[in-house]
């Protein structure tokens, strides 16, 4: 786990993203403020799918499953295609600002649409950067939006488990 940003962590695996989304819940952290970025598949023979079953989002397969059960913890679920990035799947507030920008075809400084939406909610341009190519590398981005005392409250949560200091 790696925390560049007082508001993004970046996990290596679905499996520690999990964790994490757990961890703060069981904390009593309010998961509404939390948003997932990842890539909706990997690049292995098993088929990967995501649908709607009515007012809810399934999925099949890999990581597929994974993101079938984040979704049911976080809000406001999305699949998207973006170009440079490729498909990406994700959930929570980032959505709608991913959204905003790609309803408004916001391009800030030849960034694609999710650089615009990470830089549209504070993060630093260089950082942008960085975490575009960490999901790239099938990493996993976890967003704690809201207040600098729901920062700390996460920071300490996920560092206290994991023994980890902030990069």
């Amino acid at each position: 786990m790696e925390n560049p940003d007082s508001s993004i962590y970046v996990f290596n695996t679905h499996i520690e993203a999990e964790e994490a989304i757990r961890l703060l819940s069981r904390s009593g952290f309010d998961l509404q403020k939390l948003s997932l970025v990842g890539k909706g598949y990997h690049s292995d023979e098993h088929p990967v799918g995501f649908y709607t079953d009515g007012d809810k989002i399934k999925s099949w397969g890999g990581v597929g499953a994974f993101w079938g059960g984040i979704w049911g913890l976080l809000f406001t679920p999305a699949v998207f295609f973006l170009p440079g990035v490729g498909l990406i799947a994700l959930a929570g507030p980032l959505v709608s600002t991913l959204i905003s920008v790609l309803e408004g075809a916001v391009v800030v400084g030849g960034l694609s649409a999710l650089a615009a939406s990470l830089t549209r909610i504070g993060i630093p341009q260089d950082r942008v950067i960085k975490y575009e190519t960490l999901l790239k590398s099938d990493r996993y981005l976890l967003v704690v939006h809201g207040s600098i005392d729901d920062e700390m409250k996460a920071r300490a949560v996920l560092e206290g488990a994991k023994k980890v200091k902030s990069v």
